[in-house]
């Protein structure tokens, strides 16, 4: 980050940390944890919460780039990506974040718990991914 770091940027990078180690904390490493709906509702609350920093940050990074107006949340991600902000892993990885997060919010009934598996299992340094990239531009 420059030497006039960016305040917001850092709330929200740490706010994503504390999400992925409140979702590493319920889980224990035990991927079973998620058959008891308490902690399942935990971990969900706490992707959603992630999902929303990092919806955050990047609209703050197109703000400050003055990259246009993004018409949705996940267009931001593509917007980044266009200027070389983040990698297109990222923007990918985030655009399907988004997805999840749109479901898990307004689709609860539908939600598909092996895909919150995989998040937990697989794509949690997704976002910490995205934290270091618009780190190095910030």
């Amino acid at each position: 980050m420059s030497d006039e770091a960016d305040a917001v940027l850092i709330q929200k990078f740490a706010s994503i940390e504390r999400c992925i180690r409140a979702i590493e904390e319920y889980l224990g490493g035990d991927l079973s944890r998620l058959d008891d709906q308490l902690i399942q509702d935990a971990v969900l609350l706490n992707v959603q919460r992630a999902c929303e920093q990092a919806i955050d940050a990047a609209c703050r990074m197109v703000s400050k780039r003055s990259l246009g107006v993004p018409s949705d949340a996940a267009a931001a991600f593509e917007l980044l990506e266009r200027r070389g902000l983040i990698s297109i892993d990222s923007r990918h990885a985030m655009k399907a974040m988004v997805g999840f997060r749109n479901v898990a919010v307004h689709e609860y009934r539908r939600l598909d718990h092996a895909i919150l598996r995989e998040v937990v299992s697989n794509r949690l340094g997704d976002f910490r991914r995205l934290c270091r990239e618009l780190a190095e531009h910030a």
